[in-house]
């Protein structure tokens, strides 16, 4: 997993530093090898680490720390700053209500670009924008029918024909046919092209020619790395890249490459790809997205998650009254890890944790995985009366819901202690006291 492993390898370049006992100009050159060779091998550019690495080292031994911060913590600072602006400014994708987008999407076949699409459809569709989208990808057989089956897995509109390969007419009628609907945003599912399909790349040119859309947008494949770099340049000879969407950046790409070599285009990178669901897409923000590289956390965009599904799934939050006084069923714990498993796996959620990202190995988050699991299932044997009444579980209760389960008893009387457990967590946390488990790695041992 390349950008897990680039970002243990930064955040452990700045613990050495962090942890040694002065810091000199030898120190300093030391922290910028390490912050080369972990961007080398997430398959960054060499001319861009050269130069980042540059900046790096003159600003670390030349800029004089502010009144009242130490060196490491400045120089730690210069690094976090650098690396942020090399990964590009901040950009929206802006739609208006009560206006029509008309946004168009290339990228090269197999980048993921029409599953990245019906995500575009549903992130906007869930801000409340009228959304559709236009299939004249006429090349690929099953392209229609894979768009009809996400729109409807979506809630939005799909427009196509799968019997003419007249790909722009399809897109001409099919901006038409939505304008009259009242869309907001009109998205434009293009054919995968290479950069020495010349046919292809001339249908493009002809496509953003004919519908006159007002932004194109890219997909790149996270996963391709430097070659990203030569397509992105064809690709913006052919039609103007306005903007960037990178795919695959759940944990196996070479995403070093390919952030990097966006610059190929001048474009800003607008959304990042992070899993196979819909819900899988964030808008990218540089500063948020090293945070995380680097285990520091994104609060934010967990504390939205939960607000979302909440909402979603009405799910009932405990007030604080009843939390103080102790009264946490089993019932709302089951409603938490319903909550939970719809955010995505374990591993994703919890590394928005500061600290939690390159802390915990994968071992500990699958074992952790699997034991919220198991305890769903034992608590789908239980009764309405023990879910809200956990104390009556005795001896033939737990021997009954093991049975019924599948589990063991061991298993159930786990699930009773952990309950416990959390019991005393949400009733300090809504006392204002913070528990003093430790690392977070710890606290998921108390699953595992």
């Amino acid at each position: 997993m390349v950008l897990e492993r680039l970002g243990k390898a930064l955040h452990s370049a700045l613990q050495k530093l962090a942890k040694s006992p002065h810091v000199d100009e030898q120190t300093i050159k030391q922290l910028v090898r390490d912050v080369q060779r972990a961007l080398l091998q997430a398959d960054v550019n060499v001319k861009l680490v050269l130069s980042l690495s540059k900046r790096i080292e003159k600003r670390a031994l030349e800029e004089k720390p502010l009144p009242g911060v130490d060196k490491r913590a400045h120089i730690i600072k210069v690094v976090y700053e650098e690396l942020s602006d090399f990964l590009g400014k901040p950009a929206e994708l802006k739609v208006e209500p009560g206006k029509t987008k008309v946004l168009m999407m290339v990228g090269l076949q197999g980048s993921g670009k029409t599953t990245s699409v019906a995500k575009l459809a549903y992130y906007f569709k869930k801000k409340g924008f009228k959304v559709g989208i236009i299939c004249a990808d006429t090349y690929r057989p099953g392209a229609y029918e894979q768009l009809l089956q996400l729109g409807e897995q979506g809630g939005f509109p799909v427009f196509g024909d799968p019997k003419t390969k007249d790909a722009v007419r399809i897109a001409k009628e099919g901006v038409q046919h939505f304008k009259r609907q009242g869309m907001e945003l009109i998205i434009v599912d293009t054919a995968g092209r290479h950069k020495s399909e010349i046919n292809l790349m001339q249908e493009m040119r002809e496509l953003a020619e004919q519908i006159r859309p007002d932004e194109v947008m890219l997909v790149i494949d996270g996963t391709i790395g430097q070659q990203a770099k030569a397509q992105a340049e064809a690709f913006n000879a052919a039609t103007a890249i306005g903007s960037i969407l990178v795919t695959k950046l759940d944990g196996t790409a070479k995403g070093g490459g390919a952030l990097s070599a966006v610059a190929a285009t001048g474009a800003s990178i607008k959304f990042i790809g992070t899993g196979e669901h819909l819900e899988d897409l964030e808008p990218y923000a540089p500063a948020k997205f090293l945070s995380r590289l680097l285990g520091m956390g994104d609060l934010e965009t967990l504390l939205k998650k939960i607000e979302e599904v909440v909402k979603e799934e009405k799910i009932r939050i405990p007030d604080k009254k009843d939390l103080l006084a102790g009264k946490l069923t089993l019932k709302d714990v089951y409603d938490q890890l319903e909550a939970l498993s719809k955010m995505g796996p374990l591993k994703k959620v919890m590394q928005m944790l500061p600290g939690v990202g390159v802390s915990i190995p994968d071992e500990q988050f699958r074992i952790g995985e699997e034991k919220l699991k198991k305890f769903k299932v034992i608590m789908q044997s239980m009764t309405p009366e023990e879910l809200e009444n956990p104390r009556i579980l005795n001896a033939s209760r737990i021997k009954r819901i093991a049975r019924g389960s599948g589990t063991s008893e061991a298993d159930v009387k786990e699930l009773l202690k952990q309950y416990e457990l959390v019991q005393k967590l949400i009733k300090n946390l809504a006392r204002g006291r913070i528990p003093r488990f430790g690392p977070w790695s710890k606290l998921l041992k108390k699953m595992g």
